[in-house]
């Protein structure tokens, strides 16, 4: 099993020795949260946690924009993978998205994989001019468009939602960027066991996440996409500390645990957050 280091409760100004941390730890790869802004009221509910601690939370953080994050950390970095865990992705123009996708993949020899979610932010839609309620097909639509335009073939696409002509991208990396869709709902299980190369969840207790994981599966089942021996299933128990915890996450089918080094309600300075990363690395990563 490999490990995903979560970024979120980070400082940004700390992302490159954190990164280069993480990749000495032996860490697989990086993810991080996206956020376009914080709105001073919302009708919207957020599935995985408590919303109005969540909405705190993004008033108070600095994100970031994971495509910059990510060609921040790659710069000083050799080995270690990065991805938005997940990116609101139809909330972006898709070939907009693909081009700074296929960029940073072509120049950091194929690091970066996609972490492609939904917002549940009816702002993050309407103040970005896009319909809420057609998210899903957008979705899917986008996941087509950003496939087919790092084909580095000539590709066309015609929907209700985007119609363009012949179009080539070029450069595109030497390997498709894995596209790993985010959520817990059936609509995205689903979405994940038809178009995606794996699915990531956000953080869950191991009850929870084994349940999803069988629901996955199911679908994968219904869908006819089981055989893919590639696909990434991208795990978050939040209490999984010790090496048995992540065994008995890979038993379950993880093969990419994600976690955070530390408690994630206590506040670390920057050389807490380093210490916890090579312990971690020390204890868990070398030892599993």
């Amino acid at each position: 099993m490999r490990f995903t280091f979560q970024l979120g409760f980070s400082y940004h100004m700390d992302y490159q020795i954190v990164a280069q941390a993480a990749e000495q730890a032996g860490f697989n790869a990086i993810g991080m949260p996206d956020s376009f802004f914080h709105t001073k009221a919302s009708d919207s509910e957020y599935p995985y946690a408590d919303t109005q601690s969540t909405r705190s939370y993004i008033e108070n953080m600095a994100f970031i924009d994971p495509l910059v994050a990510m060609t921040w950390m790659a710069a000083v970095t050799r080995k270690i993978k990065f991805y938005p865990s997940v990116l609101k992705v139809p909330t972006r123009q898709p070939l907009v998205l693909a081009k700074g996708l296929s960029s940073l993949a072509s120049l950091t020899g194929g690091r970066i994989l996609l972490g492609a979610g939904l917002s549940p932010w009816k702002e993050d839609y309407s103040y970005n001019g896009v319909d809420f309620d057609k998210r899903g097909k957008l979705m899917d639509d986008c996941i087509a468009i950003i496939r087919g335009a790092m084909s580095g073939e000539y590709f066309e696409f015609h929907s209700e939602h985007y119609d363009f002509g012949p179009m080539k991208m070029n450069p595109v990396p030497a390997t498709p960027v894995p596209i790993i869709v985010g959520g817990h709902a059936k609509p995205a299980l689903s979405r994940a066991a038809r178009l995606g190369d794996g699915w990531v969840s956000a953080n869950t207790d191991f009850a929870t996440l084994q349940q999803l994981i069988t629901d996955l599966n199911s679908l994968r089942d219904q869908h006819g996409t089981r055989g893919n021996s590639a696909f990434q299933i991208h795990g978050f128990d939040v209490a999984a500390k010790t090496v048995a915890d992540f065994k008995r996450m890979a038993d379950i089918g993880v093969t990419d645990a994600c976690t955070l080094p530390w408690d994630m309600m206590s506040p670390q300075t920057t050389a807490q957050q380093i210490d916890a990363i090579k312990r971690f690395g020390d204890e868990v990563i070398a030892r599993y």
